[in-house]
């Protein structure tokens, strides 16, 4: 699940409008960050944003499927990340749109599970 240098940068340079991301590998992939709560995932030079029940129609609305990977023959998945349309990545207002409805949802998420006021 590795991510490309150029597609890592590439992402990075596109969230940061966003302000307070940072991003972390983790599982041979790399998690981004806003405000210390993981929002996005990449995979594979895929990029898969947080959902919950507010923003998931506008996956499903594209077509779009759960992250999910192999491991020992077996298809395992994430149901709270969804791949972003390729479209949405052309275009930087669409794109931050998501992004902020992702890191909205990493925040209700958190908050749900009781977690601390973040700035």
């Amino acid at each position: 699940m590795a991510v490309s240098p150029e597609y890592r940068a590439y992402i990075e340079d596109l969230v940061a409008p966003l302000g307070h991301v940072s991003t972390r590998r983790m599982f041979g992939g790399l998690g981004v960050f806003y405000r210390g709560l993981m929002f996005a995932l990449i995979a594979r030079d895929v990029l898969h944003f947080k959902v919950d029940d507010e923003n998931r129609p506008d996956y499903e609305a594209e077509g779009m499927q759960p992250f999910s990977y192999m491991r020992q023959g077996k298809k395992r998945g994430l149901n709270s990340y969804w791949t972003v349309p390729v479209d949405v990545l052309d275009n930087e207002d669409e794109f931050l749109t998501w992004a902020r409805r992702a890191a909205e949802a990493a925040l209700r998420a958190d908050a749900a599970k009781g977690g601390k006021k973040r700035p």
